[in-house]
């Protein structure tokens, strides 16, 4: 058997990801060698486990600059670059927004954990753009409660490949996981949770079609893989099919969210201009 298989059933309290850094780091033996997690155990052999302690489950503050579009006592709308993750997770815990937020601002909102404090919503990795934070719990409640009632306006804007037709439609596919790629999700099987994305033509090009985009739901990858669903990826969207871009990551950008201020109860719009790299990119195809 595995080293790492046999540890995972003799210390069925740990998780098999912890197992592996284990044995990673040298901290597991074999007659007192270290060996990797795909060595074969032979009978009679002595497997010793030094363990360690996992490391702080908590975001840790760290001198990150910040676009803030909008602030007031509850809500903060960041405008997040492409190639900055939210959160931690997956093995990223430096360099996030999380990590950036709470240099600036101490204190944010525990509702979403001590991995996500204030983290209401998410954006892709390589989609940049508006994005809104809680200062306080009853500010994330609040929020969270506008979202699941769908009464928050997100608007985006992309460029895909091909030229889409008609000048305006809707997509309301479901979304899942792809039982092929993990990283991945699909709208081909019919089966997953409900989304639904409104999309308009703003420009055509003779490769593009540039569109403002509308989603009343917010699943993983939502925007990406309905538009690879019609075969018309993202510009630049290697993941879902699309060639590389001139500026390594897709021609997707939150542009536009409109939410009901906790305190006030006003309607406020926050807007986000487009990346310097998307306008060069735009401006290329004319």
């Amino acid at each position: 058997m595995r080293l790492d298989h046999y540890l995972t059933r003799a210390l069925p309290g740990f998780s098999r990801a912890r197992i592996q850094a284990w044995i990673e780091g040298g901290r597991v033996c074999v007659n007192g060698a270290p060996h990797k997690p795909s060595y074969k155990l032979r009978a009679g052999e002595s497997v010793t486990v030094e363990p360690q302690e996992p490391r702080s489950l908590a975001a840790a503050p760290e001198d990150i600059p910040l676009e803030i579009l909008y602030e007031d006592a509850d809500v903060i709308a960041v405008n997040k670059p492409a190639g900055m993750v939210v959160h931690a997770g997956a093995g990223r815990h430096q360099g996030t927004l999380v990590n950036a937020l709470l240099h600036r601002y101490g204190v944010l909102s525990q509702a979403g954990g001590p991995l996500r404090p204030g983290i209401v919503h998410r954006l892709d990795k390589g989609t940049s753009g508006v994005l809104l934070v809680a200062r306080n719990d009853a500010a994330h409640r609040s929020l969270a409660s506008q979202f699941a009632r769908r009464e928050i306006e997100k608007t985006y804007l992309a460029l895909v490949e091909g030229a889409l037709r008609p000048d305006r439609g809707v997509i309301t596919t479901a979304i899942t996981r792809d039982p092929s790629r993990r990283t991945r999700m699909t709208a081909r099987l019919n089966s997953g949770r409900a989304a639904h994305t409104e999309w308009r033509v703003l420009e055509r090009f003779a490769r593009f079609t540039f569109l403002e985009i509308r989603i009343a739901t917010g699943r993983t990858h939502q925007i990406r893989v309905h538009l690879a669903s019609l075969r018309h990826p993202v510009a630049g969207d290697t993941v879902y099919g699309a060639a590389a871009s001139p500026f390594g990551r897709p021609f997707l950008h939150a542009w536009r969210i409109t939410f009901t201020a906790p305190a006030s109860a006003r309607r406020i719009t926050v807007e986000a201009p487009l990346p310097e790299e998307l306008v060069s990119w735009k401006s290329s195809l004319i």
